[in-house]
């Protein structure tokens, strides 16, 4: 695939809302089959092309003036336009949420505050005959993750029946969802953890974090089933299991070095390095992997994007300063077919990925051609083809 780089412009699919994000995600459809609202049709609520986006940040605590909250946004794929205002502000006074997971299920979304971890649930609503998506606080109270302090990740598996949460005291937990028994308790599983991440039939769980290797955990006997080791210089900043073109199960490691960024790729049966890719000269400041399988994608601490190409782990498209600050957060669409970033800069953004061409001819076309100029060869030689 051939690669495209652009200055971003500040267009229709990116705003400015007033709020320093940290997270960003898309809203699963089926969230809008969840709100506790009477039973009614998808397309009542947002429109064919048009997707909700939630994104979550603030200024922290104190008189900054700036809010902390979640913000809902609607992105339209026609016109490429993120809507002007946002569809839904949910001030969260002085606490600032700076981790955030959405259900794959539809039925929230978790956010990770100073002291403690907070349920929200989704909540269609009725103005002037249409339909728009909210959230509100849920009853439902995470006792188990009350005074805990600031966790620094906090993910679900890929069936929503797996919850996980890494803390800035290096503590590890993962739970059963909804029910909340402790499945994995383990206090110094890292100096502090950075990023975690399920296998997709969550029978690991991967984890990396300040000092030492990343680490698989067995999600059944709550061990540490492998060890990821760091190479030189190497620091782990983000982890992230996805499958390839074979459909077989790998493991993405970003790895920082003096040279810059790369991504490690790992098997996930020998838990053996496959391989590792330079990839940006700048920092990576957020990473994520698209559900197909098909795309990378990362972040810079100068504002940058670049998808890559998961066959190869070549960069497919650059969007040069598509924050003004640095990424904080990137999440594809459903579909894969749309990238939701965020930065500290108060913007949203959604890029949309477009299919790229080869440059030049095909190999299969290349290949064609001298299997035919063979047989005009054989053709004349023997006599078959007069000329």
């Amino acid at each position: 695939m051939g690669k495209s780089s652009h200055d971003a412009d500040i267009g229709a699919n990116c705003k400015k809302y007033g709020v320093p994000f940290y997270g960003a995600s898309f809203v699963p459809r089926n969230a809008l089959r969840s709100s506790e609202t009477e039973s009614k049709r998808e397309d009542e609520i947002v429109g064919d092309g048009s997707n909700y986006v939630v994104f979550a940040g603030g200024g922290g605590e104190g008189r900054s003036g700036i809010p902390n909250a979640l913000v809902i946004s609607l992105f339209d794929s026609a016109s490429n336009s993120l809507s002007d205002q946002p569809v839904n502000k949910f001030g969260l006074d002085d606490e600032l949420p700076y981790r955030m997971a959405v259900h794959p299920g539809g039925e929230g979304v978790i956010c990770s505050l100073p002291k403690s971890c907070r349920w929200f649930e989704w909540e269609a609503t009725k103005k002037d005959d249409d339909f728009t998506l909210n959230l509100k606080q849920s009853e439902k109270v995470l006792y188990e993750l009350e005074h805990i302090g600031q966790q620094l990740a906090v993910t679900f598996s890929h069936d929503g029946s797996l919850l996980a949460v890494g803390g800035e005291d290096g503590k590890l937990r993962a739970f059963k969802w909804p029910s909340m028994e402790a499945t994995i308790d383990i206090p110094d599983a890292h100096g502090s953890v950075k990023n975690l991440d399920f296998s997709p039939d969550g029978k690991f769980l991967v984890s990396v974090g300040s000092g030492g290797p990343g680490r698989v955990w067995d999600t059944s006997s709550s061990t540490n089933k492998a060890s990821l080791p760091k190479e030189n210089d190497e620091v782990f900043g983000f982890c992230k299991f996805s499958h390839d073109s074979l459909n077989n199960e790998v493991l993405y490691v970003t790895a920082m070095r003096d040279r810059g960024g790369s991504i490690v790729k790992w098997n996930t049966t020998t838990w053996k390095r496959i391989s590792s890719k330079y990839v940006v000269r700048d920092p990576i400041s957020a990473f994520n992997v698209s559900d197909d399988g098909r795309f990378l994608a990362i972040g810079t601490i100068q504002g940058d994007i670049f998808i890559l190409n998961a066959s190869n782990l070549r960069v497919q498209s650059v969007v040069k300063k598509a924050h003004l600050g640095l990424v904080t957060a990137l999440a594809f669409s459903q579909d894969s077919r749309a990238l939701a970033s965020a930065s500290l800069d108060s913007s949203a953004r959604v890029t949309q990925i477009k299919e790229t061409k080869n440059n030049g001819f095909n190999i299969w076309i290349i290949l064609l051609f001298i299997l035919l100029a063979a047989a005009l060869y054989y053709a004349k030689t023997e006599g078959y083809l007069l000329l």
